[in-house]
């Protein structure tokens, strides 16, 4: 029962570029999700972005999930969800650059730098997402070196 729609899960480090690719490469087709989208003290930030993102779902929309989501807890809902309403699941696969991730991190506006020790934890925790994790497709992005992305499968 396959929709045509589609949901993009963003997964890497902070800093690491997800929010600019969605900009340049998905924002015109995609709606967004994340988690910081949400106020800084918002409750049950989980089950919002859940919420948003089976709504986008359900009425024909694809929708991109902008967070670091660096394991399969974080994106097996988002997978299941997707295919819960006949959409696929692509993976967005940022591979880790700490050394660039924290120079980026530490250009960024007070409220919006993460401490270092948190890309640090979200290194530890992080995994390359595949097929068998229930992705319909994973494809690895990186900056071209020339201000743009390129993507591969």
């Amino acid at each position: 029962m396959a929709t045509g729609v589609d949901l993009a899960v963003l997964v890497g480090l902070q800093a690491s570029g997800k929010s600019t690719f969605y900009e340049r490469c998905l924002s015109d087709r995609y709606a967004l999700v994340g988690k910081d989208l949400f106020p800084r003290g918002a409750r049950n930030k989980q089950q919002r972005q859940m919420r948003l993102v089976a709504e986008h779902l359900a009425a024909g929309r694809p929708v991109a999930v902008d967070n670091t989501n660096p394991s399969p807890e974080e994106w097996g809902p988002l997978v299941e969800v997707a295919h819960a309403h006949g959409a696929t699941a692509t993976a967005y696969w940022f591979p880790p650059d700490v050394t660039g991730s924290l120079r980026r991190n530490a250009a960024r506006e007070a409220r919006e730098r993460v401490p270092d020790v948190g890309v640090l934890a979200t290194l530890k925790r992080l995994r390359e997402p595949t097929a068998a994790d229930g992705f319909d497709a994973v494809r690895e992005v990186r900056f071209d070196g020339r201000g743009a992305f390129e993507v591969r499968r």
